[in-house]
């Protein structure tokens, strides 16, 4: 293309400039009763209180509901949603889970070969897990509120590692084998754990070292 000026012509030369907007990566730990989201709802907290300067385009990948805790990833990398989220990639997420009662090892055998739960209004049942009972784990971090304890009825922790993500899962899940969940923190997206993250503390991973921990 030309461009007349003065009787003569001069060639347009048109640059393409690619903008390569840097991917970025971030751990939480999402405290009890904050909804995984930036917008406000109603009086809940939300991570635009944990006051950190994250890119404008940053969301999470999934959610924790409002009275669960924990591991929670942020980034911009468009990506790795579908990586992620689409159940056909099999992607584990560890738990912790506080639950009423002391629980048996019918009721591990149970939840490690799926149980059925409601899902929308229709039954599902729920692909194979990984169960460990465990020990109280000493560095466990308060929560604001404490659980409600009932008196005389003692409680238990168990690990729970599984590859799918339905609404309020683990809950529906040991509920359906006798033990009710009164707290639940994910611990891990697959090798990514929350480790020594306190709640409401974020942690910037490397691109290099985030998507290798994610599996992708």
């Amino acid at each position: 293309m030309f461009e007349k000026g003065g009787g003569r012509c001069f060639p347009l030369f048109f640059v393409h400039l690619r903008i390569t907007i840097m991917s970025r990566y971030f751990i939480l730990y999402k405290p009890f009763g904050m909804l995984s989201q930036f917008t406000k709802e109603g009086d809940h907290k939300t991570l635009a209180d944990l006051k950190y300067n994250f890119p404008k385009d940053a969301y999470p990948v999934g959610r924790l509901d409002s009275d669960s805790e924990g591991l929670l990833l942020l980034t911009n990398d468009k990506s790795i949603n579908h990586k992620l989220l689409d159940p056909k990639f099999r992607h584990t997420r560890t738990y912790l889970a506080q639950v009423e009662g002391i629980f048996s090892a019918e009721a591990k055998t149970k939840l490690e070969k799926g149980v059925p739960i409601s899902v929308e209004g229709k039954i599902y049942n729920t692909l194979p897990c990984k169960i460990e009972i465990i020990p109280e784990p000493s560095d466990l971090p308060e929560r604001n509120p404490p659980i409600r304890f009932r008196k005389n009825i003692p409680t238990s922790f168990i690990k729970i590692s599984l590859q799918e993500g339905k609404n309020r899962q683990v809950r529906k899940m040991t509920a359906a084998v006798g033990f009710p969940t009164l707290r639940l923190i994910r611990t891990a997206i697959e090798k990514i754990e929350a480790g020594t993250i306190k709640p409401g503390q974020v942690k910037e991973l490397l691109q290099e070292e985030c998507l290798p921990m994610l599996n992708i």
